[in-house]
C-alpha cells in the first residue's frame, strides 16, 4: 500500500542554505510554482553577512511563512559548514519548525539526476591528500535517492578500490566548484523527506565534517 504524501500549503515556504564553500547559496519555494534562488561569492565575509542576506532574501515573505528549513551539512569547509548548520538550527529552534541536514555530495548527485541513468559516484577533495567519496542511486520513477556508499573520507587509493569493487555501473562526478548552486537540490531533497512525513528537529541537524580541521 503506497504511503500518502503530505503536500505543503501554498502559503507556506521552505528555505535552504548552502555555506560549505566560500559561496552562499539560498533557495526558497512553496513548491506550487514559486521558487527563487541565488548564489553570492562572499569569501571570508560569509560569516559576517549571512544573516543580512537571509533577511533580504526571504522578503516579501516573513519568518512565520516558513514550514521547514534545509541546510547543506557537509562535507565542505569546516567554518562555512558550521556557520550554515548553526544558522539553520537557530532558526529552526526559534521558529519551532523542522530542520533537514542534507549531504553536500547527495545534493551534487541529485542535481545530476536527469543526466545519468546509472549510479552516481561523487568525489570531492578533502584535506591532507584525501578525498570524500559517496555513491548514490536515483530512482527515476519514484524520485528517491538511495545511498549505496555513504559519505566517507578515504585515501585516493581506498576510494579507487571502493569504486572497483562496487559491482555496479556508475558515473563519476568530480565535485570541485560551484557547489552552492546545488542549494536547490538541498531544498528538493528535504521536501522529499518532508512529504514522507519526516519532521527532523533542529537538535538532530548535525554537520558532517569527515576530518578534524587540524591534523592531530
Amino acid at each position: 500500500m503506497a504511503t500518502e504524501l503530505t503536500t505543503l500549503s501554498a502559503q507556506k515556504y521552505a528555505l535552504s542554505l548552502h555555506t560549505t564553500t566560500p559561496e552562499l547559496g539560498l533557495a526558497m519555494s512553496n513548491f506550487a510554482g514559486e521558487t527563487r534562488t541565488n548564489v553570492w561569492n562572499l569569501g571570508r565575509d560569509l560569516s559576517s553577512y549571512v544573516h543580512q542576506y537571509l533577511i533580504d532574501f526571504i522578503q516579501p515573505q516573513t519568518w512565520a511563512d516558513l514550514a521547514f528549513i534545509a541546510v547543506a551539512k557537509g562535507p565542505g569547509g569546516f567554518t562555512g559548514t558550521r556557520i550554515g548548520v548553526v544558522t539553520a538550527r537557530t532558526l529552526g529552534q526559534q521558529l519551532n519548525i523542522p530542520v533537514f541536514a542534507i549531504s553536500t555530495l547527495a545534493a551534487v548527485a541529485w542535481s545530476n539526476k536527469n543526466d545519468y541513468k546509472k549510479a552516481i559516484a561523487i568525489e570531492m577533495p578533502a584535506q591532507r591528500g584525501k578525498v570524500f567519496g559517496a555513491i548514490y542511486q536515483i530512482n527515476s520513477i519514484t524520485s528517491e535517492l538511495t545511498t549505496l556508499f555513504p559519505d566517507t573520507v578515504l585515501t585516493p587509493e581506498a576510494w579507487q578500490e571502493t569504486l572497483t569493487n562496487c559491482n555496479i555501473e556508475y558515473q563519476l562526478i568530480q565535485a570541485q566548484s560551484g557547489l552552492a548552486a546545488t542549494v536547490t537540490s538541498i531544498l528538493e531533497l528535504s521536501y522529499l523527506d518532508w512529504r514522507q512525513g519526516k519532521r527532523t528537529e533542529w537538535s538532530e541537524a548535525l554537520p558532517y565534517y569527515g576530518q578534524h580541521p587540524v591534523e592531530i
